[in-house]
């Protein structure tokens, strides 16, 4: 039950968004304030399952429907946030707080819980994946993440992974822009492979692209053109949580190239790992990241902790605080980069 913790960042934003004012503001505040001090302040947590605890938590659905119920709580988090906007007079300053709010739910309970279940066999699982990622506007994330990130993560090849001493407002635009054209390349190939056409059901960019602009027309039609300009900036902010994120998983990091010129194989070495008992269960355990590189199909309630993965001196909220102000992520991280993995 612990993991109902991670339903406090919609609960805490829609609350602020609900009363307004300074308290518009409170989805950010309680994440990059609150949340890293009692990171701080709480225990790490490196045990691991036995095998009798994995195969209890496998067969409880609960960890299952904790997801899908993600998927009520972003779009109502959505719909209220949009009607609250449009049916009242509100100033510049709480139109911008509730923006900033509703998208860390976006990024925290959307596109975070989409990537868990973007990773599952069950088809329905991978449509409310789908479906959260529409929001933050980045449905291409299911196909470049999947088929590309995973295959050359801590390679210069893989545009999600951060370079040693680049800057995270550098690799914003690296990512943003090298995954969305990775995307692409990557459902080209996948179709050529099939022998697509380029309407089949199964050409996800090109479905992709037409859900994405048919949402953007809906807000446009049900909350005008203030609602449409909050679903956008909301969205971004979402998908810079994700990318965010993404530059602490992998930062410095990279795989050797053998002399057959392929890399080395993907182990527990090549994601940063935290064990920070609060950001485990916000994020439903992506804290343990390198498990889940290690053996992408493995639930997140059985993730397990390698003493030979990179450690982070702290919890991802609070490290996602310092990755804003390079200078001091540089000297906090660099120093502890494995020499011989330095990219």
């Amino acid at each position: 039950m612990k993991y109902l913790l991670a339903y406090s960042i919609p609960l805490v934003g829609i609350l602020g968004i609900y009363f307004g004012g300074i308290w518009s503001y409170a989805g950010l505040l309680f994440t990059f304030v609150l949340l890293p001090v009692l990171e701080l302040l709480l225990p790490i947590d490196a045990d691991n399952y036995t095998e009798t605890e994995i195969q209890n938590r496998l067969k409880n659905k609960l960890f299952d429907v904790l997801l899908y119920l993600n998927v009520i709580i972003v779009y109502g988090s959505i719909w209220f946030t949009l009607h609250k906007i449009t049916s009242i007079n509100l100033s510049l300053f709480e139109i911008i707080g509730m923006t900033i709010s509703l998208g860390i739910i976006l990024g925290a309970n959307g596109i975070n819980v989409a990537h868990e279940l973007g990773h599952r066999e069950k088809l329905f699982e991978r449509i409310l994946g789908k479906l959260l990622l529409i929001p933050s506007h980045y449905t291409h994330f299911f196909i470049e993440h999947n088929h590309g990130h995973h295959l050359h993560v801590s390679t210069p090849e893989d545009p999600s992974t951060a370079k040693y001493n680049q800057n995270l407002y550098a690799f914003w635009y690296q990512t943003i822009t090298g995954t969305y054209s990775k995307a692409w390349q990557i459902q080209k190939k996948l179709n050529q492979i099939e022998n697509r056409s380029w309407f089949s059901i199964k050409n996800d960019m090109f479905w992709f692209t037409i859900i994405q602009i048919s949402y953007l027309v809906l807000i446009f039609y049900f909350f005008g053109k203030t609602g449409l300009i909050v679903a956008l900036f909301s969205g971004i902010v979402g998908f810079l949580l994700l990318e965010t994120i993404n530059y602490i998983e992998h930062y410095g990091l990279k795989r050797n190239q053998l002399a057959s010129g392929r890399y080395e194989r993907v182990t527990e070495k090549h994601s940063w790992n935290s064990n920070h008992i609060l950001g485990r269960i916000m994020l439903y355990e992506l804290t343990r990241h390198s498990d889940h590189h290690f053996k992408s199909q493995k639930k997140y309630q059985i993730l397990e902790y390698h003493d030979v993965s990179p450690k982070m001196p702290y919890g991802y909220p609070t490290s996602m605080v310092l990755s804003f102000f390079p200078p001091l992520w540089f000297a906090v991280m660099n120093k502890r980069i494995p020499l011989e993995m330095k990219s």
